[in-house]
C-alpha cells in the first residue's frame, strides 16, 4: 500500500505507537556541567569519566521512581573536527557502564546534536538546544509525556530547550551558565547547586495526573490532516509550549524559587 504525503506528514505529527503502553515522564539531562565534569577537547582517551558529585546516584533515584532517563548534549565538537563520532560513542560506552557498575544506574537513551552553531552563536539546526529537536525526537521514540517531564541542566539554553518542547526545566548551578540572558522562558523552575537537593525537590513534585494511554492520545489527534493545515500545526506547536510554561508555573509554583531569592542570587545581566 502506498503511504500519500498526507499519512506521512500525520505520522510525524501524531505518531505510530508499537503498543497501547501510558506515556511515561522522562528526566532529559544535559551532559557536560550537569552529569559529568566538562569534557576535553581531545577524547582519545574518555576513561574514567568524572561524574558532578552525585549526579549518579541522583540518575539511579530518577531510575527507582520509575523516570525514564535521557541524556542530550550539544557535541559541535565533532562538526568542528574536534573529535570523530566514533571517539563520541566509544566515551558513551564508558559513560554507560560506568552509570550501571558504579551506580545501578541505567540510561534509556543518549541524543546527540552534532552540528556547529551560527556565526552569532544561534542553533543552526532543529537539534542543537536552545531548539527543542532532540527532546522531541526522544519522546517520540520512546513514547514519553513531555508535559510530566523534567530537564536539567547548567545552562539557561537548558531551560528554554526543555521549555520550548512542553517540559518544566531546572537549573543545576554549577557555574556553566555565564551570560545570563533571561527571558520567560529561560526563568528555570527551580535552581539548585547540588543533586541531591534537586532530586528532593522533583521527587516530592512529581505530577499525580494519570499517564495518557498513547493510543488514546493517537486518536485523540488523528482526525483528517491535509498537507494544508500539517504547516499550520508545525506553527503552532511552539505556542503550544509556551502556553505549558505558563501553565506550569501556576500549577508547580512550590517548586519554583521565590523571585527575591532568584532575584538576589543572579548576577544581573546589564
Amino acid at each position: 500500500m502506498s503511504t500519500t504525503l498526507d499519512d506521512f506528514l500525520t505520522a510525524k505529527l501524531v505518531g505510530t505507537p508499537a503498543s497501547a503502553r501510558p506515556l511515561r515522564p522522562a528526566v532529559f539531562v544535559d551532559l557536560d556541567g550537569t552529569l559529568i565534569e566538562p569534557l576535553p577537547a581531545d577524547l582519545a582517551d574518555p576513561t574514567p569519566v568524572r561524574f558532578i558529585p552525585g549526579a549518579g546516584e541522583a540518575l539511579a533515584r530518577l531510575r527507582a521512581a520509575g523516570l525514564a532517563v535521557v541524556i542530550v548534549t550539544n557535541q559541535s565538537g565533532i562538526a568542528r573536527g574536534y573529535f570523530s563520532r566514533a571517539q563520541f560513542a566509544r566515551l558513551q560506552d564508558v559513560l554507560e557502564r560506568q552509570l550501571q557498575d558504579e551506580f545501578g544506574a541505567e540510561i534509556d537513551d543518549v541524543a546527540v546534536c552534532p552540528h556547529s552553531p551560527d556565526a552569532r552563536g544561534r542553533p543552526a539546526c532543529l537539534c542543537r538546544k536552545p531548539a527543542p529537536g532532540m527532546l522531541t525526537r526522544a519522546a517520540r521514540a520512546h513514547g514519553l509525556d513531555l508535559h510530566r517531564s523534567w530537564m536539567i541542566g547548567d545552562t539557561l539554553d537548558d531551560v528554554e530547550a526543555g521549555h520550548r518542547a512542553g517540559a518544566r526545566s531546572v537549573l543545576l548551578d554549577t557555574g556553566g551558565e555565564t551570560e545570563w540572558r533571561l527571558s520567560p522562558l529561560r526563568e528555570p523552575d527551580g535552581r539548585f547547586t547540588d543533586w541531591e537537593a534537586l532530586v528532593d525537590q522533583l521527587l516530592a513534585s512529581i505530577d499525580p495526573l494519570p499517564a495518557r494511554p498513547v493510543t488514546a492520545l493517537a486518536s485523540a489527534q488523528a482526525p483528517v490532516l491535509t498537507v494544508a493545515t500539517a504547516a499550520s500545526r508545525l506553527i503552532d506547536a511552539s505556542d503550544e509550549a509556551r502556553a505549558s510554561v505558563s501553565s506550569s508555573s501556576t500549577l508547580f509554583a512550590a517548586f519554583r524559587p521565590r523571585p527575591a531569592a532568584l532575584r538576589s542570587s543572579v548576577p544581573s545581566p546589564l
